[in-house]
């Protein structure tokens, strides 16, 4: 399982086992960076039950619209620009079989996801991705600046810019 996917489970909603599950996975990362934030989120989450997670989830990234981890509405809003992105990366996770979770194409956990399945990523989610999450995590800092959901923000900042570093630059 690659940084990608281990970072789309650590973006799910809160469930039983889904901590022990982080855990074992974070061991896993190859980017240390991304790997130490998943640790330190994992370290606050850790000490919440599983309904102080849920309302942390709920309020984090459910109830706090301007840093709702839709990359598409971060970029474009609801508008014809964000339908038509979302259309095309529909296709493409339909194409690789990508598991949205219940998700619209432009969240952040079928867009991570399909970065661990495809090797060459839509240049439209390369040039939105960065952007897009540092305008939710940014939103995210200033409503609630200790909230361990800032962590994985980061922590996918983090692997996206390893893969842009090492990726071809016509591409982004």
């Amino acid at each position: 399982m690659s940084d990608f996917s281990i970072l789309a489970e650590a973006f799910r909603y809160p469930a039983p086992g889904r901590l022990g599950r982080l855990r074992q996975l974070a061991e896993q990362m190859q980017n240390s960076s991304a790997h130490r934030l998943l640790d330190k989120f994992i370290v606050l989450v850790q000490s919440l039950s599983l309904g102080e997670w849920e309302e942390l989830y709920t309020s984090a990234l459910d109830l706090n619209p301007s840093a709702a981890p839709y990359l598409g509405f971060q970029t474009w809003g609801e508008s014809y620009q964000r339908g038509e992105f979302m259309a095309r990366l529909n296709h493409e996770l339909a194409r690789l079989s990508v598991d949205t979770d219940g998700e619209l194409p432009d969240h952040i956990i079928p867009a991570l996801r399909y970065l661990d399945t495809t090797a060459e990523p839509l240049p439209e989610l390369l040039a939105i991705f960065e952007p897009a999450v540092r305008r939710a995590a940014a939103a995210l800092r200033k409503s609630d600046a200790d909230n361990p959901y800032n962590l994985l923000f980061e922590a996918a900042l983090c692997a996206v810019q390893s893969l842009a570093a090492t990726a071809p630059e016509n591409i982004l």
